[in-house]
């Protein structure tokens, strides 16, 4: 799997940017991807060593589309935590 499918897109929030100072990101990933394909894809991406990964599975939420109700599909986020000495600069300052 490329390290494009894994890696969705950062969640870029006033809790994550208030993470960053811990050296902890959020990202979206594949619903599939378990920690050690998203471990490696964060290494090989942004060239960090990773300490740790955090996996959750947001529930999909209720939308109101006229007069029916539909439901957002649920997603899987990642928070990873870097080791000491490393950052990704590509999502700091966004």
């Amino acid at each position: 799997m490329n390290v494009l499918e894994i890696l969705r897109r950062p969640i870029i929030t006033e809790k994550s940017t208030a993470m960053q100072a811990m050296s902890k990101y959020a990202f979206e990933v594949y619903s599939w991807a378990n920690k050690i394909q998203i471990k490696q894809a964060v290494e090989k991406a942004f060239n960090v060593k990773v300490a740790a990964v955090n996996v959750m599975i947001m529930p999909g939420k209720e939308k109101r589309m006229g007069r029916r109700m539909t439901q957002t599909p649920e997603w899987k986020k990642a928070i990873i935590t870097l080791k000491p000495g490393h950052k990704i600069t590509l999502v700091e300052g966004v």
